[in-house]
């Protein structure tokens, strides 16, 4: 029987030939990535009651994101601490208020297929867009990895999902990630990997399977894999880095898979996530009517160059709506400088756009932009939970850079296409 790419990855880090679903084996880890929400903060006190030391500097990022920048005395305390580690362990690839770590961690060229990486947030399935095995651990795991340099994993079934077609106008990775969410509900491939493959997957840019594969952790997976192929080499030179050899990660024709899911792209529409779930998923224009306060464009999910294109391409020429506000979070320093130079600020900022730090800010409740009691907003993020960017009563609605620009435009939830020329 052939070997899942998971099961690849996950064998080549075990120092096996092969593994099966169940079995549990000990991983070399090749980098471990975190950010200062979850970082020194978390695992700084386990290791000076352990009197250890960092196992290879060499292998660790650490990214400041998700308290930047400071608005009170906790959050400069935080960045001060994870400022202070960083320097005192001599790492290296510390990134400092410059994006969000799982936009960060690739643009700096620090992956490539093959690599066996655990990251300090749920959202580090985005790994999975590389080729490599990367997922999620908590303090206590990450002070682990830090002082021996592998952890534990428990092999997990694969679910296979391919994607056939082409997304029409106003449609892209997020929409997928929605589709999926109302398919197979959240948690639907719980400590599962899901793989995801296709013709439409392999004519999506890097950016678009990154926020494919990051949306994994919705579905409750541990990994979000994609396997390699030219574009990725392709991305990773041109970040610096070495893609490595690309034909060893790839699924065996005679792999087993848990489950197997096809869904066809050219019928794929403009879809919104009501309040509270990103699995309250339907056509946007299903939702038409419903007033915004707020349209925020941010998050590892939403922000990247393409997704502040994709916003630019509707707001281009319009206006936000009076009585409504449209902020723009860039996933990092990288994405915006870019966006400067090929006119899309210009574009988003002419139309209204009120332009925030880099970093996660509204999206994990954090800094400028959270809601108000009984606040409207729709957004780029991947979580829409009870709370999670504000007042408890406040309501957010999940949809694409193109339909959260539609609703800034119109100051209510649109089916995007109405604003794309030639759609």
């Amino acid at each position: 029987m052939g070997q899942t790419l998971a099961e690849k990855l996950i064998a080549r880090a075990a120092g096996k030939d092969s593994v099966k679903p169940g079995e549990t084996v000990t991983a070399q880890v090749d980098l471990a990535m975190m950010h200062d929400s979850s970082g020194p903060r978390r695992f700084e006190p386990i290791l000076e009651r352990l009197g250890a030391k960092v196992w290879d500097p060499d292998k660790i990022v650490l990214v400041s994101d998700h308290w930047v920048p400071a608005v009170d005395a906790q959050s400069a305390q935080i960045l001060d601490q994870t400022r202070r580690w960083a320097f005192a362990n001599d790492v290296k690839a510390f990134y400092d208020m410059v994006g969000i770590c799982h936009v960060v961690l690739p643009q700096g060229g620090h992956l490539k297929p093959g690599m066996f990486v655990v990251g300090g947030d749920s959202h580090s399935t985005t790994g999975g867009a590389f080729g490599c095995y990367m997922f999620g651990v908590g303090s206590t795991d990450m002070a682990g990895v830090l002082v021996t340099g592998e952890t534990w994993i428990r092999v997990p079934e694969s679910i296979r999902i391919e994607w056939k077609g082409k997304l029409g106008p106003g449609v892209c990775a997020k929409d997928i990630n929605l589709a999926l969410c109302k398919a197979l509900g959240l948690g639907g491939a719980e400590y599962r990997t899901v793989e995801y493959t296709g013709e439409l997957i392999d004519d999506l840019t890097m950016e678009e399977r990154m926020t494919l594969s990051n949306m994994a952790a919705e579905l409750g997976a541990q990994a979000g894999l994609i396997a390699p192929d030219q574009t990725t080499a392709s991305y990773i030179r041109d970040a610096g880095g070495d893609p490595g050899e690309i034909d060893p990660w790839q699924s065996d024709a005679d792999a087993e898979y848990f489950a197997s899911h096809t869904f066809d792209g050219s019928a794929l529409e403009p879809l919104v996530a009501a309040p509270h779930s990103p699995a309250n998923t339907a056509p946007a224009s299903s939702y038409e009517g419903i007033k915004i306060d707020q349209a925020y464009i941010g998050a590892c999910t939403g922000a990247k160059l393409a997704d502040l294109r994709m916003a630019a391409e509707v707001l281009e020429g319009r206006q936000v709506a009076s009585r409504s506000r449209l902020l723009v979070a860039p996933a990092s320093r990288q994405d915006m400088m870019a966006a400067q130079d090929d006119g899309t600020l210009s574009k988003l900022m002419a139309a209204g756009a009120v332009m925030m730090p880099t970093g996660c800010g509204a999206c994990a409740g954090f800094g400028g932009g959270v809601l108000h009691e009984n606040e409207v907003c729709i957004s780029s993020t991947s979580r829409n939970f009870q709370g999670r960017m504000g007042a408890q009563s406040s309501k957010v609605y999940l949809g694409s850079p193109y339909s959260v620009a539609a609703a800034a435009v119109a100051g209510e939830i649109r089916d995007p296409r109405e604003f794309l020329n030639g759609s």
